[in-house]
């Protein structure tokens, strides 16, 4: 009965989070395209809607934890589900992504993508993209601002394991910028398929950075091991795994 009733919560809460993302997003466009600095707050807003709806209406509360970078910087996630990517944008001051290029063509996120001077990648031209942010920055065509990477280069669910690539040290060595590592446990409660949404606390947690200087070899393991660690501390927290 319990678990009947939580897929219908959780069905509401996916439904009016859908609603108010065009709200939200097509209603201060207006505003925005005046001043677009304001699309950082607009996002912001947004993300903390979800997370103050999915606080009452399915019983997930979240935290975010660590010192948040406000400075130009690499933040290089563990990436469980949609949720991080909401706690990211919630938490950083000029939150940008390097994204899928077909997110272009979706309404709203292509807007506000733009806005932030996210950076779109087509598949194979993911060095030339860089290439030209890195150039965008230092002749002063956009902010630096804090610019995310998911190292494994995609979702992982919570307690499978997937490969670091290399993609976080080539902007590390060539922005020269200290990278942030950011653990989570979201996949526990919100998961990468699926309606359910379970009742708990997820957290997202900014860790010490990892300053320049380092060979690829001692970033990768550095920052596998920050990011690893403390997501799977992060999922012992809320007693993912006990009995397994």
């Amino acid at each position: 009965m319990w678990h009947a009733i939580q897929w219908i919560r959780s069905l509401f809460f996916i439904i009016q989070m859908y609603i108010m993302l065009p709200i939200v997003g097509f209603g201060m466009a207006p505003f925005v395209y005046l001043k677009p600095s304001l699309a950082f707050g607009v996002i912001r807003f947004y993300c903390n809607w979800v997370r103050w709806t999915a606080s009452w209406m399915v019983g997930l509360k979240t935290e975010i934890r660590g010192e948040i970078p406000d400075g130009a910087v690499i933040v290089a996630s563990k990436h469980q589900s949609f949720l991080d990517i909401l706690l990211l944008s919630a938490a950083l001051p000029r939150i940008k992504f390097i994204m899928k290029a077909e997110l272009r063509f979706v309404p709203v996120i292509s807007l506000y993508a733009r806005f932030t001077n996210s950076i779109p990648v087509k598949r194979g031209k993911r060095g030339a993209a860089i290439k030209k942010m890195i150039s965008d920055v230092k002749t002063g065509q956009q902010e630096a601002g804090q610019l995310i990477i998911f190292p494994q280069g995609t979702r992982v669910a919570a307690g499978a394991k997937k490969p670091y690539k290399v993609g976080a040290y080539v902007l590390y060595e060539q922005t020269g910028q200290a990278v942030v590592p950011a653990a989570t446990n979201v996949g526990v409660f919100w998961k990468r398929h699926g309606l359910m949404r379970y009742p708990g606390t997820a957290v997202l947690e900014f860790l010490d950075p990892i300053e320049p200087g380092k060979s690829q070899k001692e970033f990768m393991e550095a920052m596998e091991t920050a990011v690893e660690t403390h997501s799977d501390r992060l999922m012992r927290e809320v007693g993912f795994g006990e009995g397994a």
